[in-house]
């Protein structure tokens, strides 16, 4: 089963803010994907379970609420839409981590990320399951079983075509403001077997960007030229007006798109508004829809 979907993500709000937070956010997507003609396209919310990382994160990370909670919470306000959400699995021992799947699939969660440890961490470190030896473990639990894939990142390639040997049936890719993945992927198709699914992951970038830096450090990977020049796009795209931002977003979507599906690999969308959902956000996404969209196929 393939996902084939638009999901757009939606992080979970603090917990101290309580629950309406959740009810407005689930509503400014229905006010806004109505708004530019998305309604009924959106499939999926995708639900990261974020963990602390390091103190340099230019927005301070308080405490969320859970992600089952907020799934809970927010589904529903949001009729037809199913669930995706990452988990960390490196900090839950087998039984542990068996509840909490359960628990996420039995609330409708179609597909389930397998996370490890911050980048402050080794690979390996952590005192519960790691994502490869999850993904070979829970196959039946979990359907559609997913790793993120960092295309830029130096021996991805290697990394994923192991994920997908240990389980793995799609990829969900870091924020994309290059296409990168395109070269990625056709790397990968001439030394892998595996045609896994990608949700392509698009973010809007507001004016904030500039003054917060918040993608720049989501993607950032020191003394890489690849995500240097990524970041470099992303401050241009901070300071451009709003059909030009489109415009250059578009452009790029266009790109990715094109090469991805030239290479024969299944492909979903994930979109994402870092800053929050707003109109601009939506238009965009609304804007690369027109050019291609999985519901279209």
């Amino acid at each position: 089963m393939a996902l084939q979907t638009i999901a757009f993500e939606l992080v979970a709000p603090n917990v101290e803010l309580g629950r309406q937070p959740a009810v407005e956010e689930a509503g400014k997507v229905l006010e806004y994907s109505a708004a530019c003609g998305m309604q009924e396209r959106i499939g999926h919310i995708l639900i990261p379970g974020m963990i602390e990382e390091d103190d340099d994160r230019p927005v301070a990370m308080k405490p969320k609420m859970d992600a089952l909670d907020f799934w809970s919470t927010i589904s529903p306000e949001l009729p037809n839409v199913r669930g995706l959400c990452t988990q960390v699995t490196s900090f839950m021992a087998e039984p542990q981590l068996t509840q909490r799947l359960s628990a996420l699939r039995g609330a409708g969660m179609d597909g389930i990320v397998f996370v490890g440890v911050p980048r402050t961490m080794n690979d390996g470190d952590g005192s519960g399951t790691a994502p490869v030896d999850a993904l070979a473990t829970y196959p039946d639990l979990v359907p559609e079983r997913g790793v993120v894939v960092i295309p830029t990142r130096d021996g991805e390639v290697g990394r994923l075509n192991f994920k997908c040997d240990r389980g793995a049936t799609f990829g969900l890719t870091q924020l994309l403001y290059s296409d990168w993945i395109v070269t990625f992927l056709r790397d990968f198709a001439a030394q892998s077997p595996h045609r896994p699914e990608l949700l392509l992951s698009f973010g809007f970038v507001p004016r904030a960007e500039n003054r917060v830096n918040l993608i720049n450090w989501l993607i950032q990977d020191p003394r890489n030229p690849l995500v240097s020049a990524e970041q470099d796009f992303v401050t241009k795209l901070a300071g451009g007006e709003p059909a030009e931002k489109r415009a250059m977003l578009l452009e790029l979507y266009k790109r990715v798109i094109d090469g991805v599906l030239e290479l024969g690999f299944p492909v979903s969308l994930h979109f994402e508004a870092p800053y929050g959902a707003s109109a601009p956000a939506f238009e965009t996404f609304a804007a690369m829809l027109d050019h291609w969209a999985p519901d279209a196929v």
